[in-house]
């Protein structure tokens, strides 16, 4: 797509009441946390979800996930944002804040019902679990809470505020994933019982995504493959809450030159330092691009790359970044 496609798809006529431009009923979604600035890998995301949707002619929507505070950092969601308008992104209407949504998780709690139960263990206690066993995200949850009467859970919540966890049930997930191909997770085995809401009130991402992507009618759901077996528990999340269940794709991940996995202590990689740098933004485009195997000239626009962009050109392998090409 050309400079003069660009400007025909800012103007288009089919848009929705928040000036977007679609005509399907696809919509996709990015969410950063602003605990952190955002680096190349983030951004590599955020273009492959925004083509994605936009290629479908679809919503694009914004959400930035701050629910957990002790983490978010002061200004750091305002500076995300500029920066993804810097690389040439826009989103539909407004960005929705995970903070403002704390009703809506709460009644997603109420509505799981019997599915929900308070678990007063410590992360010590299940670390030092004998029945325990390390799973990819830490030691799995044995279940010790899970069969507690009501006069011991009575006497429990004197001494310590309870978490509450879902009852998984035995046996795999299996869902198609547009990138990785076909998919299956047993998460009882791999996690077993997992948490909803913190023991300090705070709800946990599995629950406040799934719940956002229902209510904000998220049909399509792309990020890093590093979240890849979370999925499964999403999946019964949207189950259990009567929820249409979104499109899978998840991107492998960006390393560094020496294959370590990018975070936002990168700083040399933060789109913050390029842009201080006076890199100029379709550069960084482009060569993300690049590492989608997509075609893309030295300088582009994302809106150049919508024509013809299609997921199966995305390697399944991770990539890395060595010596940056601007």
């Amino acid at each position: 797509m050309d400079a003069e496609s660009c400007e025909s798809y800012e103007s288009r006529d089919s848009r929705d009441s928040h000036g977007g431009v679609v005509t399907t009923d696809a919509r996709g979604r990015f969410a950063p946390s602003p605990t952190g600035e955002l680096h190349l890998g983030n951004a590599r995301t955020a273009l492959l979800s925004w083509l994605w949707a936009r290629a479908e002619r679809g919503g694009y929507l914004m959400r930035v996930e701050d629910i957990d505070a002790p983490r978010v950092r002061p200004g750091m969601a305002e500076q995300q944002l500029e920066e993804l308008r810097w690389l040439g992104l826009d989103w539909d209407g407004e960005p929705v804040w995970q903070s403002a949504r704390t009703a809506l998780y709460e009644q997603a709690l109420h509505k799981l019902g019997a599915h929900v139960y308070e678990c007063f263990c410590s992360r010590a206690e299940i670390a030092a679990a004998a029945s325990a066993p390390q799973g990819e995200e830490g030691p799995r949850y044995p279940g010790t809470c899970a069969q507690l009467g009501d006069d011991e859970r009575a006497e429990k919540r004197r001494t310590r505020a309870p978490s509450l966890r879902l009852r998984v049930p035995q046996g795999p997930i299996a869902f198609h994933d547009e990138i990785m191909g076909d998919q299956s997770f047993d998460t009882q085995a791999l996690t077993g019982d997992f948490v909803l809401r913190r023991a300090d009130g705070i709800f946990a991402y599995q629950l406040a995504v799934t719940v956002d992507d229902g209510a904000m009618g998220v049909t399509q759901v792309l990020r890093g493959a590093d979240l890849l077996s979370s999925t499964a528990r999403q999946i019964l999340l949207h189950r259990l809450l009567g929820q249409p269940e979104p499109r899978w794709a998840h991107a492998p991940l960006v390393l560094s030159g020496s294959g370590e996995r990018l975070a936002k202590r990168d700083r040399p990689l933060s789109l913050s330092a390029l842009r201080q740098r006076g890199v100029d933004p379709r550069r960084i485009v482009a060569h993300l691009a690049r590492t989608c195997g997509l075609d893309a000239p030295d300088l582009v626009e994302p809106c150049q790359l919508i024509e013809g962009f299609s997921l199966a050109a995305v390697p399944r392998h991770p990539v890395r970044i060595g010596k940056l090409p601007y």
